[in-house]
């Protein structure tokens, strides 16, 4: 069904972002920075199904190349901490056709950006996954645009003042930009018979209880298809797993308000009653169901003598306490489960890493004679540089899932270890982890039978609890209830 995502940055040059590389990447072309003289080649770069420029009707023509717009940004933009562009990320429905889709985003970006002054750069992205992901990517100008086609200004002074020329960096125009994604979406979905709608606001906003998941992004999204577990996958899924409880308890609430309200409507029994029902047979009980009530009688009388118990509020407490150290237990549990899932990770990684090196180190062989020959002028030379390249490239394609395997895991381990990262030592960390990991599942084995046993002993004094609570009668007057407690207490 269709799902509301749009996530919004700013590409800076102050990061080291590049606005030229930024639209090569999104479009899967090859551009040039003519400003740094670097070029960006994504032009076999799968999944991108359309790309376009979208131009103000005062914007220079040539600026529909994509080539020259953003190297025109690159030019005007000087400062070293320049914002270059703004990008926004948003998912497409699953209901709608890609040319659906496709008139959908020209229709967003029209209505809200390029009437508003700006040069907008779309890239429909569809990739090839089992779990198709549509999706696009909008870059957008920052500076205005004159009349006459060349660019405006940003900031003026004013009195002495700085004014922003624009509001487009005001606080409050992402929300008026995300409602206006949702608007069009809706439309979209209704005009084409869907009964789908999305809503921009969070789930706070909106009153529902439950809690968002986060947005996997393209490269954990196939880690994740190819069985590798990432921190945003598991977390994923505890969120998922803790919504399903949410739902869960608010049934359970529901449950007993019903309950609640059908006790109060009917006319509670006395206490003898109670327990004249439990001793004597009944014709609408069954002889297993008297079997049961009597021994749950019994254990809650030897449950109430074994922890001194006087009265239901006692009895509340220490059901509650028993709660809290079952939860305690859980608490580590849940804590070693996951640092065994990440010691996990840092192993596999660690042998994709010892695994593959050798097959990376080969391509960059190869990748670095085609470079030292592209130094060199000459036709022989040209041919050769010609055959290095194809030599790499078909090396590359020949084992493109070992030389992104080495490429994730190292990545992963430089994140992971930073300054401590050592290539020679990679096979002593390994053992390391390892070793820490079968502690870890030692003492995950320890955890998890008493874990067992806290639960067992919490669901029966839950049983209890409940069966105590029923015997004494909680929804009757205040007075009726304690001299029944004193009742109760004396003939105990």
């Amino acid at each position: 069904m269709a799902i509301y995502h749009l996530h919004m940055q700013v590409i800076t040059r102050g990061v080291g972002k590049s606005a030229v590389a930024a639209a090569a990447y999104r479009s899967g072309d090859a551009l040039t920075n003519e400003n740094e003289g670097t070029s960006f080649d994504y032009s076999r770069k799968g999944g991108v199904v359309h790309t376009e420029i979208i131009l103000p009707d005062h914007a220079p023509r040539e600026f529909a190349e994509r080539s020259v717009l953003w190297n025109a940004v690159e030019k005007v933009e000087n400062q070293h901490n320049s914002q270059l562009a703004r990008e926004m990320d948003i998912a497409l429905p699953y209901e709608l056709t890609t040319a659906q889709n496709l008139a959908l985003v020209r229709e967003y970006v029209k209505r809200t950006f390029v009437a508003a002054g700006m040069c907008a750069d779309i890239a429909i992205h569809k990739p090839d996954y089992e779990i198709p992901n549509p999706h696009a990517h909008i870059m957008l100008t920052m500076r205005p645009l004159n009349l006459d086609g060349s660019w405006g200004q940003k900031v003026r002074k004013i009195n002495g003042k700085r004014v922003y020329t624009t509001d487009w960096n005001d606080r409050g125009k992402s929300e008026v930009w995300r409602k206006a994604w949702a608007d069009v979406l809706n439309e979209f979905l209704e005009r084409y018979g869907h009964a789908a709608r999305v809503d921009h606001r969070s789930f706070e906003r909106q009153g529902i209880e439950q809690i968002p998941t986060i947005h996997l992004g393209v490269s954990v999204t196939q880690m994740e298809r190819r069985g590798i577990v990432t921190d945003r996958g598991n977390l994923n899924c505890e969120i998922e797993m803790t919504n399903s409880q949410i739902r869960q308890i608010r049934a359970r609430i529901n449950k007993l308000k019903s309950w609640c309200d059908s006790e109060k409507a009917n006319t509670p029994p006395t206490l003898y009653e109670v327990f004249n029902a439990i001793l004597n047979p009944d014709e609408e009980r069954s002889h297993y169901k008297q079997i049961a009530d009597l021994k749950l009688a019994a254990k809650t009388l030897v449950f109430i003598q074994q922890n001194n118990i006087s009265d239901l509020p006692a009895l509340a407490d220490k059901v509650s306490a028993m709660q809290r150290d079952c939860n305690d237990v859980y608490d580590r549990k849940k804590k070693t489960e996951r640092r065994i899932n990440t010691l996990d990770k840092h192993i596999k990684h660690s042998e994709n890493f010892k695994k593959q090196r050798k097959v990376r180190a080969q391509y960059d062989k190869l990748y670095a004679e085609y470079k030292t020959l592209s130094k060199e002028t000459g036709l022989f030379t040209k041919s050769k540089t010609q055959k290095a390249l194809d030599a790499a490239n078909e090396y590359y394609d020949a084992h493109r899932s070992e030389i992104m395997a080495f490429d994730t895991a190292n990545k992963y381990l430089k994140d992971v270890l930073q300054k401590r990262f050592d290539p020679a030592k990679i096979t002593a960390q390994m053992k390391k982890w390892s070793d820490e990991r079968d502690d870890c599942a030692r003492e995950l084995g320890g955890i998890n039978t008493e874990y067992t046993l806290y639960k067992s002993d919490v669901e029966n004094a839950e049983a209890i609890k409940r069966f105590a609570v029923k015997l004494m009668m909680p929804d009757e007057p205040h007075e009726r209830q304690q001299q029944k407690t004193k009742t109760w207490e004396v003939s105990h």
